[in-house]
């Protein structure tokens, strides 16, 4: 879905809605924030596990970690029927940063980031292909929806992974949810 809305901190409304790849992807340079359409067309099974995505997506994970130097990676997925989705969706859903970059690529589905910097926020979509690499430190959190279906590879330059550090903020809820967000943005 190539629509990013920025609003305010205070959620007030967007200031802008962006309904071009490259229009995002250019406004999202000049944060740091890397925005890529890549190619999500390897053939997976239906319940295709961490080993069966990362070997078929390694020439892009390589090429990423030429340029990165990634010490893991892993493969999250989640589908509507998962049994911890609200928790898993609650624990995404809280403001925080890393000290690594975010870096994801998407081979299936779809999920909303929402990017906290300087004064704005910046409701960035992403699906099948989008590869986003959120520099450390960025504040931001992730919404799955309320019936989750993604597939994302997360790649990292810490060995210990997906580490959040919490800022106990409660905007989020400021901010349209996923579900809400893909209503009126179609």
């Amino acid at each position: 879905m190539s629509v990013m809305a920025i609003y305010p901190e205070d959620g007030s409304g967007p200031l802008a809605v962006l309904k071009d790849h490259h229009s995002i992807a250019e406004r999202l340079d000049r944060l740091g924030v890397r925005f890529e359409r890549w190619k999500a067309d390897r053939p997976l099974s239906v319940d295709a596990g961490e080993d069966e995505v990362l070997a078929a997506y390694r020439p892009e994970i390589d090429a990423l970690d030429r340029e990165y130097g990634f010490q893991s990676q892993d493969v999250v997925s989640l589908r509507p029927d998962h049994p911890q989705r609200a928790e898993l969706r609650g624990k995404f859903l809280a403001e925080h940063t890393h000290a690594d970059f975010e870096v994801r690529f998407f081979v299936d589905g779809a999920g909303l980031f929402y990017l906290h910097i300087e004064n704005r926020v910046y409701l960035v979509p992403c699906e099948a292909g989008d590869l986003i690499s959120v520099p450390a430190d960025t504040t931001h959190w992730f919404d799955m929806g309320a019936a989750p279906d993604f597939k994302c590879i997360r790649l990292f330059t810490r060995q210990d992974g997906w580490v959040g550090a919490f800022t106990g903020d409660p905007i989020a809820a400021r901010f349209p949810d996923f579900d809400r967000f893909r209503r009126e943005a179609a």
